[in-house]
């Protein structure tokens, strides 16, 4: 009998704590973002991590965990090229945004429609009402901000970058689009800001881009805007050059 009844009571503190963590979650909600292994994804996760927000990155089952099981950081695999997987990751928690910097390397097929349009239904089939998206400046209206050897390099991916950015803005989700130029990985300037200025370009630290992306979740003022990403005291006085706007770190092993 104080067996059963010490058992039974262990059972009770167990749902207690366990309804606890899901009040705790259901509060806020959560941000699961897409691409958060590395590069700009990843600096977005630090960011939310670093203020104490619920966050997951969803991941492919080849991606290198290093830098987010150092934070601590859950995931959730999946490839974003397959619709399914996205809307099980989506549902399996109550997110309040989804965040996507999902990009390609070469030889590898790329998500930047694909994969965005199954983030964003994957959000509108659980009920997720708010979506950021890092597209790349260069992109729609934004053409006139680099140059047209840039144009010319990337032209495919531009436009599977423009698809994305209309889907997503006919979804009927409140987003916010950033758009940043060239990527560069080091100390952060501290001085990047966003513009709604079309014609604006320069290069930016990752880690920058990370927080000022980061900021939007939130900012009821970016809502169903798109921007471009800058830091001005990188700012380009013409448009951005191919080895400009493509400057990144070196290639992981």
């Amino acid at each position: 009998m104080l067996a059963r009844l010490v058992a039974t009571i262990g059972i009770l503190l167990m749902s207690v704590s366990s309804a606890g963590m899901s009040s705790a979650w259901a509060a806020d909600g959560g941000v699961l973002v897409f691409g958060g292994t590395r590069d700009t994804g990843l600096e977005i996760v630090r960011t939310l991590k670093a203020k104490g927000d619920n966050v997951v990155a969803f991941v492919r089952p080849s991606s290198d965990l290093t830098e987010l099981k150092k934070l601590g950081v859950p995931t959730v695999t999946g490839d974003a090229l397959n619709a399914e997987d996205v809307k099980a990751a989506i549902a399996g928690r109550k997110y309040r945004a989804v965040v996507s910097s999902l990009g390609g390397k070469r030889g590898e097929k790329r998500p930047d429609y694909e994969g965005v349009k199954n983030v964003v239904d994957g959000a509108k089939a659980a009920g997720v009402k708010r979506m950021v998206l890092v597209t790349a400046i260069g992109v729609g209206d934004s053409a006139g901000a680099v140059s047209p050897e840039l144009h010319k390099l990337l032209g495919p991916v531009f436009a599977e970058k423009v698809k994305a950015e209309d889907y997503l803005k006919a979804s009927g989700l409140t987003y916010t689009i950033v758009r940043p130029g060239g990527l560069r990985s080091g100390v952060p300037t501290g001085t990047a800001e966003l513009t709604e200025n079309k014609m604006a370009g320069s290069e930016i630290y990752r880690e920058d881009l990370g927080q000022i992306t980061a900021a939007t979740i939130d900012d009821a003022k970016t809502f169903n805007k798109t921007y471009s990403a800058i830091d001005k005291t990188m700012m380009a006085e013409r448009p951005l050059t191919p080895s400009e706007a493509l400057r990144a770190a070196p290639p992981k092993p």
